[in-house]
């Protein structure tokens, strides 16, 4: 089991950027596809980004390309996501998620396909 926990939250306005990071321990972090989801207020959860083991395939939603980036040390057992252009329909609960493949070429946008996922980081985003 790999446990995972966000930081880098908060409350923006419009137009701003945030960078959210997510430290991970136990496991081998090196080898997972590690994702990013949402959950905003009365929503269900949805898939933000996601990067393979070795950083060199990212997939994205539509409604967020060319504002996030997706990215990872592998050495600091780290994924960050690096949030500019803010919009309010951005603001949700956001976490990170391990899908522990091993070296799979695999980026799922596919909650059920990640394993172990960190307790969330508020975005808020005011207009």
């Amino acid at each position: 089991q790999v446990l995972l926990v966000e930081s880098g939250g908060g409350a923006v306005q419009a137009g701003g950027s945030l960078r959210l990071s997510c430290a991970a321990s136990g496991g081998t972090f090196s080898s997972y596809a590690m994702g990013w989801f949402r959950q905003a207020p009365g929503k269900e959860r949805e898939f933000v980004a996601a990067i393979d083991w070795s950083g060199s395939r990212t997939d994205y939603i539509d409604s967020v390309k060319g504002r996030f980036t997706i990215s990872r040390d592998n050495a600091k057992n780290m994924v960050y996501l690096q949030m500019n252009i803010l919009k309010p329909e951005d603001t949700g609960v956001y976490f990170c998620a391990a899908d522990r493949s091993w070296y799979s070429v695999r980026v799922s946008r596919n909650a059920n396909e990640y394993d172990d996922w960190g307790q969330g980081t508020q975005v808020t985003v005011s207009s």
